[in-house]
C-alpha cells in the first residue's frame, strides 16, 4: 500500500524515518496476566490427576425435545456477518488511533514511565520538550485504517461510523433475539452453566475432547457463557467505555468515567476489550474448522443442516468481501479524505443537535486531583514577533479582537486580569488519547464576547495562533458563539497559579471544557467574529480540519 501526495511535509509526517515497532507490558501486569491465565490450566489439571476428569453430557436435545428453536434464522445469520464487517473496521481504525499516543495507562495523569502497556521503543525523554505529537508512531496500514502516522482524524472518521453501524446491528440483533424464543439459545437460565462449563474447560485444558453437540440444535455450557458474554457484557462495555472518553460527557458528568477507574482506565479496558475480541475470534473459529468446517458454514451461511460445500464457498466468498472492503476504506481514505470528513460531519451534526448540544461542561476537579505531568503539544512559535513579545514576558503584547463587532478591542494581559479573573481545576482531553488535569486562570470568554458586542450576523469566534500547524501555515481553529458562551469557556493566561508557561501556550490558550485538545488554541494573537467557518482558512473549520481532517465539533 502506498500513498501519493504532493507535500513534502506530508511524506514527511506520514513516513518518519523511525518506523520501529514493539509491544511492552509493565512486569507485574504481565505476571498479573500470566496467572490470570496458568491458574485456571493448572486447577484443571490439578482436578484431573487427583479426581479425574468431570462428567460431560454425553448427548444433548435432539429437534424432536428441543426447548430453544434450532437452525439459524435469516436475520442472525446476516447480523453476524454485518458485525464480523464492522468489528474489523472498528478493530482496524482503532489500531490507527491508539498509535497516536501509543501508551496505555490505569491513572488519568499519564505521566511518562506510569504506562502499564506501550508500543513505542522510545521511553519518552524528560531532559528535553518531547511533545505529543513527537510521541505518535507509524503503523503499517495492513494493521490499521487508514494507517501510517498522524492520520487520526481520518480513523476517528471510520471508527465513528463503524460504531454507529455496529451497534445499530447489534441492538437490531438483540431485540430480534429477545422478542423470538431464540434468546434461549444465548441466555442462561440455570447457575448450573459455571459447573458445567468448569467440566469442558478441564476437558479441554487436560487435552481431552468432550463430547460435542451439533451447534445447530444446542450449545454446550462454555460456548452458551461466550455467546452471553461477547454479546451482552463485552459488546456493551466497550460502548459504555468508549463514552467514558468523551470530553463533553466527561466534563459534565465528572462520576461518569469513575464508573470504570477513570478516563485512561476505561480507555485501557476498551483496549483489552479488543483482545477479548480477537481472542474470542481465534478460538471460534478454530474450533468451527475442528468441528466440521463445511457443515458449521452451512449453518450460519444457508441456515440448513448439510454437507455440502455451499455454504464453505459463500463464506469464503463473504469474507473476501469484507477484505476487498478494508481495500476500499483505505482507498477512500486517501483519494476521497474531505467527502469522508463531511458524510461524518453530517453524522455528527445530528448526534450534536440530539445529545450534545446541550451538554454544559461544569465538573471540576481538586487541587490534590492536578496532573504531577501535563503533555506538552503543538508546535510552539517561531515568528521574530512572538520571540519578542515572550523575552519581555509578554508585557507588550495585546490580544487584538475584531470581525463582525460594535466595539473592537486591544487588550494586554494586565487589562484582561482587571476585567475580573476565573479559576477553573478541569482535565483536559487530546485527540491522541492522553488526557490531564490542571488548574486554569484567565478571563471569561462570556466577558470578552460581552465587551466586544458581536453583531447579530456573528456565530463563529475564530482564534488565530503565533503558531503554526503540523504541514506549515498559521494555526487557527473557531469556536460557535454559542459554545464560546459556556461558563468554562475561558482564555487562559494562567496554568496552576504561575503565568502560563510558552509550551503550554503563552501569552493566552483557549478552554473550551466540552471539546478535544486540538480546538483549544494556543499562543493566541487575535479572535475575529465571523458568519461562519466557512470564511475562514480552507473553510472547515480550523487548521487541523483544513489539513488532517479532524472534526468540527469533537465533543466524542
Amino acid at each position: 500500500m502506498d500513498v501519493t501526495v504532493t507535500n513534502p511535509k506530508q511524506n514527511a509526517v506520514h513516513y518518519p524515518p523511525d518506523r520501529r515497532f514493539i509491544v511492552w507490558i509493565r512486569r507485574n501486569f504481565l505476571i498479573a496476566l500470566a496467572m490470570l491465565i496458568v491458574l485456571p490450566v493448572v486447577a484443571a489439571w490439578a482436578q484431573y490427576l487427583i479426581a479425574g476428569l468431570p462428567a460431560v453430557p454425553q448427548s444433548y436435545p435432539t429437534a424432536a425435545d428441543l426447548t430453544a428453536p434450532a437452525g439459524f434464522p435469516g436475520w442472525l445469520r446476516l447480523a453476524h456477518f454485518v458485525n464480523f464487517l464492522f468489528i474489523v473496521l472498528l478493530a482496524r481504525s482503532g489500531l490507527s488511533i491508539l498509535m497516536d499516543h501509543p501508551r496505555l495507562y490505569w491513572n488519568s495523569d499519564c505521566t511518562p514511565g506510569t504506562e502499564w502497556m506501550r508500543f513505542t521503543p522510545v521511553e519518552a525523554p524528560m531532559d528535553h520538550i518531547w511533545t505529543a505529537k513527537d510521541d505518535a508512531r507509524y503503523i503499517s496500514p495492513w494493521l490499521g485504517l487508514p494507517g501510517f502516522r498522524h492520520t487520526i482524524g481520518t480513523a476517528r472518521h471510520w471508527h465513528l461510523l463503524s460504531a454507529l453501524f455496529w451497534l445499530l446491528n447489534g441492538l437490531v440483533f438483540v431485540l430480534l433475539l429477545l422478542s423470538t424464543d431464540y434468546w434461549m439459545r444465548l441466555v442462561p437460565n440455570s447457575w448450573r452453566i459455571i459447573p458445567e462449563a468448569w467440566a469442558l474447560f478441564v476437558h479441554y485444558a487436560t487435552f481431552h475432547m468432550p463430547f460435542e453437540p451439533d451447534p445447530y440444535y444446542a450449545y454446550n455450557a462454555m460456548q452458551q457463557l461466550a455467546y452471553f458474554t461477547v454479546v451482552f457484557v463485552m459488546a456493551p462495555l466497550s460502548m459504555l467505555t468508549g463514552l467514558a472518553m468523551s470530553p463533553a460527557i466527561a466534563n459534565r458528568f465528572r462520576w461518569y468515567p469513575k464508573l470504570f477507574g477513570g478516563r485512561q482506565a476505561a480507555r485501557s479496558i476498551h483496549f483489552l476489550l479488543l483482545l477479548g475480541y480477537t481472542g474470542f475470534f481465534v478460538v471460534h473459529v478454530t474450533l468451527v474448522v475442528m468441528t466440521g468446517f463445511a457443515r458449521n458454514m452451512n449453518y450460519i451461511v444457508l441456515g440448513n443442516d448439510d454437507g455440502s460445500l455451499t455454504g464453505l464457498l459463500i463464506g469464503l466468498a463473504g469474507i473476501g468481501f469484507v477484505v476487498a472492503a478494508c481495500f476500499v476504506a483505505y482507498w477512500f481514505s486517501w483519494r476521497h479524505p474531505r467527502s469522508l470528513q463531511y458524510l461524518v460531519r453530517r453524522i455528527h451534526s445530528v448526534m450534536r443537535f440530539l445529545f450534545f448540544r446541550h451538554i454544559v461542561p461544569r465538573a471540576q476537579y481538586s487541587e490534590a486531583d492536578i496532573s504531577p505531568y501535563f503533555w506538552p503539544n503543538g508546535k510552539p512559535p517561531t515568528t521574530d514577533e512572538w520571540q519578542a513579545l515572550a523575552a519581555n514576558d509578554f508585557r507588550d503584547f495585546r490580544l487584538k479582537v475584531f470581525g463582525l463587532v460594535d466595539n473592537p478591542l486591544e487588550l494586554s494581559l494586565e487589562e484582561m486580569k482587571a476585567l475580573g479573573p476565573q479559576s477553573q481545576i478541569t482535565m483536559h482531553h487530546c485527540i491522541q488519547g492522553w488526557s490531564g488535569v490542571a488548574q486554569w486562570g484567565g478571563l471569561s470568554l462570556a466577558k470578552l464576547i460581552e465587551l466586544a458586542q458581536p453583531r447579530p450576523e456573528a456565530k463563529v469566534c475564530v482564534f488565530y495562533s503565533f503558531g503554526e500547524g503540523l504541514y506549515g501555515g498559521d494555526y487557527y481553529d473557531t469556536q460557535s458563539l454559542e459554545n464560546a458562551m459556556h461558563p468554562q469557556s475561558l482564555l487562559a493566561y494562567e496554568m496552576n497559579d504561575a503565568p502560563l508557561p510558552p509550551v503550554y501556550g503563552a501569552p493566552l490558550r483557549l478552554r473550551v471544557e466540552n471539546q478535544l485538545g486540538y480546538k483549544m488554541v494556543k499562543w493566541i494573537k487575535s479572535i475575529e467574529f465571523v458568519t461562519s467557518e466557512k470564511s475562514v482558512g480552507k473553510g472547515h473549520g480550523g487548521k487541523n480540519e483544513d489539513d488532517e481532517y479532524f472534526d468540527l465539533f469533537p465533543e466524542i
